[in-house]
């Protein structure tokens, strides 16, 4: 008879957590809803809980292989900006040693740094201890750290539509005064076919107790990014992706 009790308490406790997960994901859902509809009136970054040390951002199975990336810049209202060539990359998701899927960052890295800002990024080095922080040393004695210092996803389990907002701390050190900014950046994803389309929203606000004189729309930024397969896998690239520190040269951070 005890046993039997304990065993539906128990139970009750389990569907209890269940229910308040599942609420907890409908709450980030139609959060993240209201942010990426509220840009650009993002006159202050989004509450976003802090992410740990060694806590990555999980993706949805179908970002799974390799891709070649496709980022064009759009105006306010969504209208492609004349002038500007698309960025090209490619981008990887792999499954971490935890079984997540998640951005092969080191891959993912040299490809964006290759792409944007070639010869002028030396190297990146990745924290042994923070998967969500790097330092890139540039060319002109400067050195860029970006922190990862908040972070909210919706289901990567559930929905073909997948919401990822996270705010940037970035920090440039170099002979003059630091430079202290904080970027935050919303991306919604949904499947097109067996590709991937994206709408990114980003707003630049300054460093804590800074107020820019740059206006609100000065410092936002709108992308259309298209994620296409390819079939390519290097030789040796079937290990999953580790926590641990590794150096790039001529790489950035690509999923961070």
């Amino acid at each position: 008879m005890v046993k039997s009790l304990l065993a539906l308490l128990l139970t009750m406790v389990l569907q209890l957590v269940q229910v308040d997960a599942a609420a907890a994901d409908d709450r980030n859902q139609v959060f993240l809803e209201q942010r990426f509809s509220n840009w650009p009136e993002w006159t202050l970054p989004a509450p976003l809980p802090r992410p740990r040390g060694r806590q990555d951002l999980i993706y949805p199975s179908w970002f799974d292989g390799t891709w070649e990336v496709r980022s064009e810049q759009l105006d306010r209202q969504g209208e492609s900006q004349n002038g500007d060539d698309p960025l090209l990359h490619q981008a990887r998701f792999r499954l971490n040693q935890r079984g997540d899927l998640v951005g092969d960052r080191v891959f993912n890295a040299r490809s964006v740094g290759d792409a944007l800002l070639g010869t002028q990024l030396l190297s990146v080095e990745q924290d042994p201890d923070q998967v969500n922080r790097q330092l890139a040393r540039l060319k002109g004695d400067l050195m860029l750290e970006t922190t990862v210092i908040g972070r909210k996803e919706s289901d990567p389990r559930e929905r073909s539509v997948f919401f990822s907002d996270e705010l940037a701390l970035q920090v440039v050190h170099g002979p003059a005064a630091p430079r202290i900014s904080r970027i935050e950046t919303l991306t919604r994803y949904e499947r097109c076919g067996a590709a991937i389309c994206a709408d990114q929203r980003q707003v630049s606000h300054d460093g804590p107790g800074l107020e820019s004189e740059v206006s609100l729309e000065g410092r936002s930024s709108r992308f259309q990014l298209t994620l296409t397969p390819l079939q390519l896998d290097p030789a040796g690239s079937d290990a999953p992706p580790t926590d641990h520190a590794i150096e790039t040269t001529t790489a950035v951070e690509g999923d961070r």
